[in-house]
């Protein structure tokens, strides 16, 4: 264990991307390899900030999206759920999963931040939408997600209903893509460094080695 202090990681992330929870997933495990801990920091991104309230297929909208055909998004479903089964983490992708708006995700995430529960909350919605299939632009699944974390339900479900989270949010996302991001996992170490993508375990541990020699240099 070093004696340095947290390492602060920014993360912008959104809760339907899979590189996403594999990039964190790959940095968790970095970080307890190592023995550094970290001082996480998750911020708003969405990937379809134009999708409809009834989402798409989501097998229709990655071929849309970026031109795949069936069998390359039938090999790269098995590819992410190898590497989640590696990491811990189950995608349970099937024919008839949907891609959602994500926008009430993150207004809820933002609410959970002040409790300081936007990390559990992070991963809980992961999970709900990968590995159980929900339906994150629904206020009510998003209001089950909260209270599966010990959230109150109740509250959840009026932050989601009188939307007194969307503006705050739509300028957290703002000025990350004001930034220069356009793309996600983006993840901004000790407020300087940017790492774009799923860079794998190796790289991450090397990365925080280096920031915690320069901490104790």
């Amino acid at each position: 264990m070093t004696d340095t202090s947290p390492i602060r990681v920014d993360i912008v992330s959104d809760v339907v991307c899979p590189w996403c929870v594999i990039g964190y997933r790959q940095l968790a495990h970095a970080a307890q390899e190592t023995g550094i801990a970290l001082e996480l920091h998750w911020h708003p991104f969405e990937l379809n900030p134009q999708m409809a309230e009834e989402g798409e297929d989501l097998r229709e909208h990655i071929t849309a999206k970026y031109g795949t055909t069936a069998e390359q998004s039938r090999e790269a479903r098995e590819r992410l759920s190898d590497l989640g089964k590696g990491l811990g983490f189950t995608f349970d992708y099937s024919d008839d999963m949907r891609m959602w708006n994500t926008f009430r995700a993150h207004q809820m995430i933002d609410w959970a931040e002040e409790q300081g529960r936007a990390h559990d909350l992070e991963m809980a919605l992961f999970e709900a939408f990968f590995t159980h299939h929900a339906d994150l632009s629904d206020n009510d699944a998003l209001a089950d997600v909260a209270a599966s974390i010990g959230l109150d339900r109740s509250a959840a479900l009026a932050v989601l209903e009188n939307g007194e989270r969307a503006e705050q949010v739509r300028r957290k996302e703002q000025f990350w893509t004001s930034q220069g991001i356009s793309g996600v996992p983006a993840m901004i170490f000790e407020r300087q460094h940017l790492v774009t993508g799923a860079q794998g375990e190796a790289t991450y541990a090397s990365i925080l080695k280096q920031l915690a020699e320069m901490q104790a240099a």
